[in-house]
């Protein structure tokens, strides 16, 4: 049991490490929503809470511009016109309707949201989801996503670290200081602090020395940059666990969330077995979360749908683990 600090109230904290490989779903959250509404992702949130999903992986965009065919990893899955639900809303909804299943953020463009609302938002859905949200956090890649808010996208690595590093400062209950446009110094504070006694923070992207950095010093997992084989996994666990053990942090909390490849058959359909394959590797090279987009295996959202491919596959993440 722990105590805020802040309020002095007892509150159940969830913790986040295990022995065991983790799945991690990813759900659609943009493009047209099943049935018309977007409110069928509560009862999908209920069936993959009751499948035994561990995270369900929520993407972000607060806006997009024209040249989504700039993405660097393929194929962008929308045109600029499309839906796409804001995560931390929609996260603090799902939770209100599930019990045991964590949310993670997949990933948040942090530069674009002021720090102190960042942390204030993600302690409030932390507090009402008893210690279920990790962030899983990046700088983004749409220079017109920041020209939107009025955030210089070429600094937006320097704004990721001040971000987070100010949001850790805010969640210890420790005061941030500030500094007013007319150069008048002050403090504040934010409350409630999370549930948790540390909020996770997960840092995407291929891992060089700025990245390895963020994470040793601020995050608590790493997701790499799609397309990452195992050798390339194992290579950044080990880079990270030195960080982590030279910096007097325990190695053994670092995670990783790693994404196999999909494999389709001449259908196109996607091969469960054949996909997964690659899973011991990943395991073997450090990867703690196995991340699987829900949409690669069910044909739409609607629980009766979705909830026997959920089945299926915390079944075979288990078998392989």
């Amino acid at each position: 049991m722990w105590r805020n600090p802040a309020t002095g109230a007892a509150a159940t904290v969830r913790r986040v490490t295990t022995s065991r490989t983790q799945l991690s779903l990813g759900i659609a959250t943009f493009g047209t929503p099943t049935g018309g509404d977007w409110r069928h992702l509560l009862d999908l949130a209920r069936a993959a809470d009751e499948a035994g999903v561990d995270r369900l992986v929520l993407p972000d965009h607060v806006v997009l511009g024209e040249h989504t065919a700039d993405y660097p990893w393929g194929r962008f899955p929308t045109g600029p016109t499309a839906d796409w639900l804001e995560p931390l809303t929609t996260i603090a909804a799902l939770s209100a309707v599930t019990e045991r299943v964590r949310f993670l953020t997949g990933i948040l463009v942090v530069p674009i949201r002021p720090s102190a609302l960042l942390a204030k938002t993600a302690a409030t859905i932390d507090v009402l989801s008893g210690g279920r949200l990790d962030l899983g956090v990046g700088v983004g890649w749409q220079r017109e996503e920041f020209d939107a808010v009025g955030v210089d996208f070429t600094s937006r690595g320097a704004q990721l670290d001040r971000s987070i590093a100010d949001c850790r400062t805010l969640w210890s209950g420790e005061p941030l200081p500030v500094t007013g446009v007319d150069g008048v110094f002050g403090r504040v504070w934010c409350a409630p602090l999370p549930a948790q006694e540390r909020l996770p923070v997960w840092f995407s992207g291929t891992l060089g020395r700025r990245n390895l950095q963020r994470i040793v010093e601020l995050g608590d997992g790493w997701i790499p940059i799609m397309g990452a084989t195992p050798d390339d996994v194992a290579t950044g666990v080990t880079e990270l666990r030195a960080g982590f053990t030279a910096a007097g942090r325990d190695p053994g909390s670092l995670q990783v969330r790693a994404a196999p490849a999909m494999v389709r058959d001449a259908d196109g359909v996607t091969d469960l077995d054949a996909t997964l394959a690659v899973v011991p590797e990943l395991i073997a090279a450090g990867a703690t979360d196995i991340h699987l987009p829900l949409r690669a295996f069910a044909a739409d959202s609607r629980p009766e749908v979705a909830r026997p491919a959920m089945d299926r596959l915390v079944a075979a993440i288990a078998e392989r683990s």
